[in-house]
């Protein structure tokens, strides 16, 4: 699992029960490895076999450096002999009302590069017109149902941008691109990229932390979105067992 920034982690980490240790990787990053089974050592977010092995990492604001980060604890855990058999990119994110309002939860069935391309006179093309790579990765279609459905989340369009919206002429121009993006935020296409080149799953989560629009911080709520957080991952232990990460022995 890959967040942008500690605060984020420690959200997620809370759903957990305490950490079973951590490892460092190359470029000083560190993963935190958690187990399931809450914080008070209940079964509530075990997964369908037991526990689950599940792994942490801070991997850094935006798609970029999130890319080479995750790309990195990807590659470790290859060269260990024990690949991963799912990415989850979470965090909080901008919301586009009124689909995903603040303090509601936001699952990816598509996640897509917002702002990769080139400008021209007759406005922007994605990097895919002008014939390059890809702007999209798509979740598994059941992952994204199963997962909306235990988090009590929307599922949509994720953007990832290297630069966040700021004004209401922005979003406008990203509905208007974008017509069924539910959310905004920095990394998601970044961890997606890294996922696609080792053949591996990928999800993305978020908790809308303020209105994607003009920058408000008064309207931001970054508590209320990581405590939502919390509760997201609380709730997705069983199908993230089911999708993917390594089950281990009570």
């Amino acid at each position: 699992m890959a967040t942008a920034v500690p605060a984020e982690g420690d959200a997620v980490a809370r759903a957990f029960g305490p950490a079973a240790g951590e490892s460092r990787l190359p470029g000083g990053l560190v993963v935190r490895h958690l187990r399931t089974g809450g914080p008070d050592g209940s079964e509530g977010s075990e997964g369908p076999d037991g526990p689950l092995a599940l792994d942490l990492l801070a991997a850094g604001v935006g798609p970029a450096l999130a890319a080479a980060s995750t790309a990195t604890a990807l590659t470790a855990a290859a060269l260990r002999g024990e690949p991963y058999g799912l990415v989850v990119s979470a965090g909080i994110g901008g919301g586009f009302a009124p689909a995903a309002p603040v303090g509601s939860l936001v699952v990816a069935d598509e996640i897509t590069a917002a702002d990769l391309g080139a400008e021209t006179a007759d406005g922007f093309l994605p990097v895919t017109e002008l014939g390059f790579g890809a702007v999209t990765h798509r979740p598994p279609p059941a992952l994204v149902r199963a997962a909306a459905a235990a988090a009590g989340a929307a599922a949509g369009p994720v953007l990832t941008a290297s630069t966040v919206t700021g004004t209401a002429a922005r979003a406008g121009l990203l509905r208007e691109r974008h017509p069924g993006a539910l959310a905004e935020a920095m990394e998601g296409f970044g961890v997606a990229e890294a996922a696609a080149a080792h053949g591996v799953p990928v999800l993305e989560i978020r908790a809308v932390s303020n209105p994607v629009g003009p920058r408000d911080r008064a309207a931001w709520r970054i508590p209320e979105a990581l405590a939502a957080l919390t509760t997201a991952f609380e709730r997705l232990a069983p199908v993230l067992g089911r999708f993917g990460p390594e089950r281990v022995e009570p």
